[in-house]
């Protein structure tokens, strides 16, 4: 008699969600090197799909194989992704300007980006994930910032050399985040789909305001955010 494979009944429709995450996490590491804007999107594209998981598994429903699929896949792609794209960008962005040693300072602080990320979604697949609070910057959030800033045009080479490695070390700092409530997560994929679609429309308005929201909650959610939402994925 045939079996089924074993992921046809053990997952859930969130699960396949989480699963085309990491699918465009890769997409965006990828073709990082030929095209930072488009691995940019990409990156966005896949917060809106870690978002959507989330939602799905709360409503629709999860598996006990959800959160660790979670975190494996944020880690192609809000960790490896958005370093190969501040490593590509470097790498495009050199000239008379920037000095070779620009390209191993990137590979470094990249390197750290990775490794802090890395560390931080294991902790939180331990300890966070129906907490409704995690500590440490979110990978999500750090991968937005630095691909929001890449699609608003304000993130020269040497800027997201320095906000890669400030985010390595908020990722694993003791900071109190709480996890975005499903409303605000709403309005903020609304804006990351129109910095998706239409990055450039209006003097880059989507990404731009993409940039602020995601930094307004980075800087002012540790101590002004409504805790008490639900994690993840409960």
């Amino acid at each position: 008699m045939a079996t089924r494979p074993r992921f046809v009944a053990a997952l859930s429709l969130a699960d396949g969600v989480t699963a085309t995450n990491a699918a465009l996490g890769f997409l965006a590491a990828a073709l990082a090197p030929f095209s930072p804007p488009l691995a940019a999107r990409l990156v966005l594209l896949a917060a809106v799909a870690d978002g959507l998981d989330g939602v799905l598994a709360t409503h629709v429903g999860s598996t006990p194989v959800g959160e660790f699929l979670d975190s494996l896949a944020d880690v192609a792609s809000f960790c490896v992704a958005p370093a190969l794209l501040v490593v590509s960008t470097v790498r495009l962005g050199r000239g008379m300007t920037l000095s070779a040693g620009m390209e191993w300072l990137a590979l470094a602080v990249a390197a750290l980006f990775v490794v802090s990320g890395v560390v931080r979604l294991g902790l939180y697949t331990a300890y966070d994930v129906e907490r409704g609070l995690t500590e440490g910057v979110q990978t999500t959030l750090a991968a937005t910032v630095l691909a929001a800033g890449l699609l608003a045009g304000i993130a020269t080479p040497a800027v997201l050399i320095g906000a890669t490695a400030v985010f390595a070390g908020l990722m694993v700092a003791p900071i109190g985040y709480p996890d975005l409530r499903v409303r605000d997560a709403l309005i903020m994929g609304v804006v990351q789909a129109g910095a998706i679609v239409a990055p450039t429309v209006l003097f880059r308005v989507f990404p731009r305001a993409l940039l602020v929201c995601a930094l307004a909650y980075l800087v002012l959610g540790p101590r002004f955010y409504p805790t008490g939402g639900e994690g993840k994925r409960t």
